[in-house]
């Protein structure tokens, strides 16, 4: 579908966009002093109260934020802010954590006049450190929130932690009639692992589409694109993807049996990928995007978990740091599956380079494997020849500086 759909040009990049090009959204970011120097503190609101959707980290020790914001969301299905704060995830800090967490909610209603069931929250950083509130307090207090580009910005730069760059993304859809925008940004580097989420992702839409049918597309495309990207193995305790839809495009409401139901899915899934495939690029440390593509499974989520094995084998990762063109770490990681696999009909190719037909080693270049290695992103092709599934996942190499981030990661 997503192919059929971009032909046309139903589907467009607004490289210049972000988390503010869809229609009736304001943000912004301050350092609230909860950072040595940097932004530490943002907001993201709606101008009206748009229905949402959220995905949330499957961890058993779900932070504060996240308990906060699943109750918000559970009164009515609506929103009209979010307020994040990074240097501390409010996470493993019992009681306490939880009512600074409705005090946060409850400070950002009052900054906004609005009922505080309307805000989510949501933290990043060091588990285990209750937050600072005078410093969120006053933060919040002076918090101005704009639609500039340096307003998204500001906004972009609060929720980061180890991350190198801002990660965001814009798309654009016609639906009937109409123009609607998705704009996201997200943060993520370390600790990536999803089985929803690991990290946290914030998209706003001008799309008209009720809660319901919002969560039901976030949950499809998460599996595709959040779920199918790996950086260490290790799942957080905080993070999420949520998602406001403010209606002000002015399309008719959104649900499956709309004829363009297909169009805003390839329009979300396409947002998440971009801003998952960000994510995994920047991973702590890493110097390459590893992409791999399966086809020839016997499903299409075998053809998934083969996938994100490969783009999380360290083995893989460190290969691919040190351009070493060893296809045995490949096939090692597709060994170790769950998924059906017959080893007589393994396909394997590091970009044009073909390595491992029918699971018989094929003769090639070394110095041109090691070449294409060399490259910022290394695609990794694999061909099971059981099956019509297909998928993809995303990770990054393991280099040392991977190990040098996490090893004086609170200092």
């Amino acid at each position: 579908m997503y192919q059929a759909l971009t032909d046309q040009n139903l589907i467009k990049e607004m490289t210049e966009g972000g988390i503010l090009s869809p229609k009736g959204f304001l943000c912004g970011g301050v350092h609230a002093g909860l950072r040595y120097n940097k932004l530490d503190l943002g907001m993201i609101v709606s101008e009206i109260p748009g229905n949402c959707a959220a995905v949330y980290t499957t961890s058993h020790f779900q932070a504060a934020p996240l308990l906060v914001t699943q109750e918000s969301i559970a009164q009515e299905g609506v929103l009209q802010a979010l307020v994040v704060n990074s240097a501390c995830a409010n996470a493993c800090t019992g009681e306490q954590g939880y009512q600074d967490a409705l005090k946060m909610r409850s400070l950002a209603a009052l900054k906004l006049g609005i009922p505080e069931h309307h805000v989510a929250v949501a933290s990043t950083g060091v588990i285990g450190e209750f937050l600072q509130m005078e410093k969120i307090e006053a933060g919040i207090d002076k918090l101005d929130l704009g639609k500039s580009a340096g307003d998204a910005e500001a906004f972009q730069t609060a929720i980061l932690t180890t991350d190198t760059v801002m990660k965001q993304c814009c798309y654009s859809a016609v639906i009937d009639g109409r123009t609607v925008i998705i704009g996201g940004a997200a943060k993520g580097s370390g600790m990536i692992h999803p089985n929803m989420a690991t990290m946290l992702g914030f998209l706003t839409t001008d799309a008209a589409i009720e809660s319901e049918h919002l969560t039901l597309a976030l949950k499809e495309v998460t599996n595709t694109t959040f779920n199918q990207i790996t950086v260490d193995g290790d799942v957080s305790t905080n993070d999420m993807v949520l998602v406001l839809a403010n209606g002000a495009a002015g399309n008719a409401p959104l649900s499956p049996e709309h004829p363009e139901w297909p169009v805003f899915l390839e329009l979300l899934k396409e947002s998440c990928a971009s801003l998952a495939k960000q994510i995994a690029k920047d991973g702590e440390g890493a110097t390459k995007l590893i992409e791999v593509s399966v086809k020839g499974a016997q499903t299409n989520e075998d053809a998934c978990t083969i996938a994100k094995k490969i783009a999380g084998s360290n083995l893989v990762k460190t290969a691919v740091y040190g351009a070493d063109a060893n296809w045995g770490r490949i096939i090692g990681a597709i060994g170790q599956s769950q998924a059906a696999v017959n080893p007589k009909t393994v396909d394997i190719a590091l970009g044009p380079i073909k390595m491992l037909k029918l699971s018989t080693p094929i003769a090639f270049n070394e110095e041109d494997a090691k070449e294409y290695l060399m490259n910022d992103k290394v695609q990794i092709f694999v061909d099971l020849q059981i099956g019509d599934g297909t998928g993809m996942a995303w990770g990054c190499d393991l280099s040392y500086d991977y190990v040098k981030i996490n090893a004086s990661y609170r200092t």
